[in-house]
């Protein structure tokens, strides 16, 4: 599985952001890992100068092989939290379309 982490120039300490987050999603991705060619992730900040709101975002983009890319979103007061979100939504995503692969009760 390749991995792609993108982060605008505004995400406070990214080099160990990316590299933590990296490491928690290959964790979480775990049992998917093998059935997935490419994860794209990208990090945004909607509204750097402000410190309030949940500006911050987290859109994951994975790519099963021989189906149709799933792509997920979260948005959050931070990076962390967003990352979490968006890996949570991730993961039921990606056990929704491979179930949909198995053979189904009666069929």
């Amino acid at each position: 599985m390749i991995v792609n982490i993108n982060t605008s120039n505004n995400v406070s300490g990214r080099d160990a952001f990316v590299a933590h987050f990296e490491s928690t999603m290959r964790t979480r991705l775990a049992r998917f890992e093998e059935r997935l060619t490419r994860v794209e992730v990208h990090f945004g900040d909607t509204n750097s100068a402000q410190k309030d709101g949940d500006d911050k975002s987290c859109v994951i983009e994975a790519r099963p092989a021989g189906m149709d890319p799933v792509t997920v979103s979260d948005q959050r007061a931070s990076h962390d939290q967003a990352a979490s979100g968006a890996l949570d939504k991730l993961a039921v995503s990606l056990e929704r379309a491979f179930g949909k692969q198995t053979t189904r009760k009666g069929h």
